[in-house]
């Protein structure tokens, strides 16, 4: 099993900072039910609480299901939607400032038939391209909504190796209630990657 992980100290910055240069190209890692599984980060999307209307913490409002955004960075936030569908967020920026990144995508690397028995499907590239099909295939739920990220448990996610990825960036995905807000290019992808839920 992998043993290194993102000091906590990293994800206590601005998310813009922490979405390009600490999360694209690492890899999230779970381990659940005895198995392991994980896939690079290859596409996220930024929600800012304060200011941005397609956030759970707008205007800057702490509720029973967003209140570990208002934590410290570097632990998870995981919600329920749709009554189907389980997301994974990285809260970022310091205490108080409710600031999270979905992460949309992943490169599946390890446990890649167990991500396939889990959604059922044999095709590599379509496994974890979309915030739910990442979710299922990594067996990530709820119960690991405030996980610590950067301690090795349920969830964590390790340090990207190698040079930084090129990026690409675009609006955010089915957030059109959001307004004006919408329009903000704030979906970052790893350019050139096969395993993106949707071209920017």
């Amino acid at each position: 099993m992998q043993k290194k992980t993102i000091p906590s100290s990293e994800y206590l910055r601005d998310p813009f900072q922490v979405a390009r240069d600490v999360l694209l190209g690492a890899t999230l890692y779970s381990f659940v039910g005895g198995k392991l599984t994980g896939g690079k980060i290859v596409e996220l999307e930024i929600y800012l609480g304060c200011t941005d209307r397609a956030c759970h913490a707008y205007p800057n409002k702490k509720t029973p299901r967003n209140a570990v955004m208002f934590g410290p960075g570097g632990h998870a936030y995981v919600y329920f939607v749709y009554g189907l569908h389980n997301m994974f967020n990285v809260v970022t920026n310091a205490p108080g400032q409710p600031n999270a990144i979905l992460i949309r995508a992943l490169e599946p690397v390890v446990g890649i038939d167990t991500m396939q028995a889990r959604r059922g499907m044999a095709d590599v590239t379509g496994l974890c391209n979309g915030p739910a099909k990442l979710t299922r295939a990594l067996g990530i739920t709820t119960a690991m909504n405030g996980a610590d990220l950067a301690t090795i448990n349920e969830i964590w996610i390790e340090p990207r190796k190698g040079p930084a990825p090129k990026v690409a960036a675009g609006r955010r995905i089915g957030i059109d209630y959001a307004g004006p807000d919408a329009a903000h290019p704030w979906r970052f992808v790893v350019a050139g990657s096969k395993f993106v839920s949707r071209p920017v």
